[in-house]
């Protein structure tokens, strides 16, 4: 079984080690998945538009292991304004815009006075919160964020040793109706409420829509993490396996993906 990464960190960023052995660990699974589909270590990706591995069919997978977080995407205002998926979400980029803009341009100003810009920062985020309640848009705002707005068809989540293969519009549809969406509230002195949206399932925290404020290095930026085991257990609570593919003992096909999935074969 796949073991966790040892935990290194001392605060929320990631050192440079860690970044490396987690693009590593991706780039391992991503050729292991490969290889039991019968690809060799040349197989196709296109890591920009979250396609880790494409298939003999010519369809994509966003391979995931099954320990700690997801960051589905980190990105700054530009991409926001100008990427036509966040555009079309009827108003969901601008309001995500308008979290960035709480801030102030700098790092530096906005370590003088933090707590002014958290205080802006709760407006956007719920109204982020209360638009998240129409099923429809929080649905489309997944597939944007897992998807790539569905250039992406098929999640392989390599759990317990298998690489569970799931449809994209199965995986958004699942998600999008159990997902409690919510804001942040402060647990200790000095905190603030609404300061992030919280997708939850069963009373747990599965997805964290956040602003990186943490160091200069990623400021103003949103990032949408999602929790690899809670995620993990929604989807096989919700999509049963239909069958292991032909020939391989470490790929399982859930749910709809049964339909499509394998047919190379």
């Amino acid at each position: 079984m796949e073991k966790p990464l040892t935990e290194k960190r001392k605060s929320r960023a990631s050192t440079s080690e860690q970044a490396r052995e987690y693009r590593q660990r991706g780039h391992d699974n991503a050729l292991r998945f490969a290889k039991a589909l019968g690809l060799g270590s040349g197989y196709r990706n296109d890591p920009l538009a979250k396609k880790d591995v494409i298939d003999p069919s010519g369809d994509a997978h966003s391979v995931k292991s099954g320990y700690g977080k997801w960051q589905l995407f980190l990105y700054g205002r530009n991409r926001f304004l100008t990427d036509d998926g966040f555009v079309a979400l009827n108003g969901i980029g601008l309001l995500l815009v308008h979290c960035i803009d709480a801030f102030p341009p700098s790092y530096k100003e906005y370590r003088k006075n933090p707590d002014a810009s958290k205080e802006r920062l709760k407006a956007p985020m719920r109204e982020l919160r209360d638009r998240f309640q129409r099923k429809a848009l929080l649905r489309a705002f997944l597939m944007k964020a897992i998807f790539n707005g569905g250039e992406v068809n098929y999640l392989a989540i390599l759990h317990d040793n298998i690489f569970r293969v799931f449809l994209n519009t199965e995986v958004v549809q699942v998600m999008g109706e159990c997902f409690e969406v919510v804001n942040s509230k402060a647990t200790k002195t000095g905190d603030f409420d609404d300061q992030k949206v919280l997708f939850r399932y069963e009373g747990q925290n599965v997805g964290e829509l956040e602003m990186r404020n943490d160091s200069a290095a990623h400021y103003q930026q949103v990032r949408f993490n999602m929790s690899i085991g809670p995620a993990t257990k929604l989807l096989l609570g919700h999509i049963p396996k239909e069958h292991m593919l032909d020939g391989s003992k470490i790929v399982a096909v859930h749910g709809k993906a049964a339909t499509r999935f394998g047919r190379w074969k």
